[in-house]
Formats: structure tokens, sequence, C-alpha cells
């Protein structure tokens, strides 16, 4: 009986092997080889024997031990601040799709927006050995995580925030949305456009400002710095800000809000001032979102290709790791205006 048993299958307690897989689905090794890392196309029916014998003998591929053979994990790390932003959780969701249909897993780690924390996230995904990195960095003028980043050779692709030409970049054109959102107030007759930024240090936010206030140059209009503000990390601290907007002695007539956030945070101060929107004052903001449709009324926003983005960051990501060397590419993506109700002539 015990004969038979380790011909027919593994012993109990023993780890089973891909032979013993082979064998259940009356296959080759190689075949079962290509099933389980997905590195040739096997006849659907094939795919069937071989995972039903899988289960049945309780072969668990070792992947770290493969890793060690190939030099591979088949994974991906992702480091994104603020994984519970509805942007950043689009891009991701992106991002692990492209990824699944490659056979790949994504590891995912909050950076919190903290340089000490990037770093430490990074360098633990390096540990766990990913093949490549999607980040978006936080501001740090001394570039810890991307020097680490380029020290160790780990391939590497920045979404969102376009910080440095020496790593493959996917984001939007950031400066054009903004003056679409300025051009778009400026034709019901706005000329003292209020512009509450995020974060002063974020390459984003740069970019935003300088989008802002060439289009206000471009068409005449108040380029005051009163009316915009920065730092803004959350919704209560909008809301604070743009109160001091709305106090000024001369207040803007309209409000840009700088990412989906701002928007909420602006929106409470608007309606704690007691004004209406947009008989008192009109509103755009960057960053479509779903729920953007419920507010009353509804709101004139930039949409930001997320999806694409993240495809667009997976598979440069995937190429980049295949190919080691060649130039650094960038990536800008086109934005939308989604016109809605938000916006009317000024009082």
């Amino acid at each position: 009986m015990g004969k038979s048993s380790a011909r027919n299958g593994p012993r109990e307690g023993a780890s089973s092997t891909i032979v013993d897989v082979a064998r259940k689905a009356g296959v080759s090794v190689s075949t079962v080889s290509h099933v389980v890392n997905h590195t040739r196309r096997v006849l659907p029916e094939t795919r069937k024997l071989v995972e039903d014998a899988i289960a049945v003998v309780g072969y668990r591929t070792n992947t770290l031990a493969r890793a060690l053979k190939t030099s591979t994990t088949r994974s991906v790390g992702i480091a994104i601040s603020a994984i519970s932003n509805p942007y950043f959780s689009y891009i991701i969701c992106a991002i692990e799709a492209e990824c699944a249909r490659l056979g790949l897993i994504v590891l995912l780690s909050d950076t919190h927006d903290d340089p000490e924390r990037e770093l430490s996230v990074v360098k633990d995904l390096h540990q766990r050995r990913v093949d490549g990195l999607i980040l978006a960095p936080a501001p740090d003028p001394a570039e810890r995580t991307l020097r680490f980043i380029e020290s160790v050779g780990l391939p590497c692709v920045l979404v969102d925030r376009l910080s440095c030409d020496r790593f493959d970049q996917v984001g939007v054109r950031n400066s054009e949305a903004m003056a679409m959102l300025v051009e778009h107030l400026a034709s019901f007759g706005h000329r003292r456009i209020g512009f509450v930024a995020g974060q002063a240090d974020f390459a984003t936010t740069a970019e935003r400002i300088l989008g802002y206030r060439r289009a206000l140059v471009e068409l005449g209009l108040d380029d005051d710095p009163d009316l915009l503000v920065t730092g803004n990390p959350t919704t209560s601290r909008v809301t604070e800000t743009t109160k001091a907007l709305l106090s000024l002695p001369r207040p803007p007539t309209a409000l840009i809000a700088g990412n989906n956030m701002a928007t909420i945070g602006a929106m409470r101060a608007i309606r704690a001032f007691g004004l209406s929107v947009p008989e008192d004052v009109s509103i755009v903001g960057i960053d479509d979102f779903e729920w953007a449709d419920c507010f009353e009324p509804r709101l004139t926003l930039i949409a930001q290709p997320c999806e694409e983005i993240g495809r667009q960051a997976a598979a440069l990501l995937i190429e980049r790791i295949a190919s080691g060397q060649g130039e650094r590419r960038t990536i800008r993506l086109d934005c939308t205006l989604q016109q809605r109700e938000s916006c009317g002539r000024p009082r």
C-alpha cells in the first residue's frame, strides 16, 4: 500500500512537487510550468487539467525560491500617499488590472507623503525583491528615496508628480488644465479668480500655479497674489484658507480648487458664509469624482484620465523591467473639462 501511494501522489504530510502535478494531470512538467508561470499559451482544456491537479495534490509555487533562480518575483511595488483619496485609488486599480493581466502581483504601501516613511517603505519593497516600483514621490529636496532607487538599480516609474526626468514618468498636462478652468470662468465675466492650491512643494502644485498665473496674464485678469493660497493638506485646512479668501476686502467672485479634497473644503467654506453657488460665487476644480453630481448645483470639474495614467505607468514599468537601459520617457496626458452648473456671471 505504501509503495502504491508513493506512485500515485505525494505522501501525506510531504510537500507536493511540480512532478506530482504533471503526473496527476497527465501532462509534461514543462506544461505545468507554463501554466504556473504564465510563460506560454496553454490550451484551455489542458490548463483546466493542470489547475484541477494543483488543487488535488495541494501544490504551492515557491515564489521566492523561483525568484532566486530567475532573478524575478513577478511582483511590482506601489508607493503612493493617500490611498483613501479616490484619485489615487482609480490609478492604483488601473495599475493592478494591467499587472494582473500580465501575471504580476502588486504590493501596495501608503507613504503618507512623509519622506522618511517613503524611504522606509521603498527599502522594504526592495528587500521583498519586487521587480519594479511605481511611486508618487513625496516632496524631499534631498531626493533620498529617488537616490536610493538609483543606487540599487530598481526600475521605477513616477506617477502624478513628475519631479525628476531621470526616471520614467506618467502624468497630465497640469498647466493646460488650469488654463481651461481660468478661461471657462473668464467666459462668464469673472476677473477676480481665487485659487485654493495644494501643498507648495509638490510638482503638480507648482505646475498648476504656473498655468493659473499664465492664463490670468494672457486674459488680462487680476493677478493679485492675495487670491492664491497654498499649503492645504486637508479639507479642514482648505475650509479655513477659503474663508480667508472670501473675507478679503475685494473677495474673488470665482474659486478654483486644486484637487478633489480642496473642492470639498471650499464648498464647506462657501456654505459657512451663507453664500450660494453660482449666484454669489462660482466654483470649479481639478479632479472629477464620482459624487460630484450629488452636489447642488452639480460641479464643473477637470477630469484626469486616471485609468490611462495607471495603465501607462504599469506598461512603462514592465517595459523598463524588460529592457533595463534606454532613454527615460515622460508621458503627459490630456485632461477634459466636465461642464456642469457651478458657474455663473458675477454679481
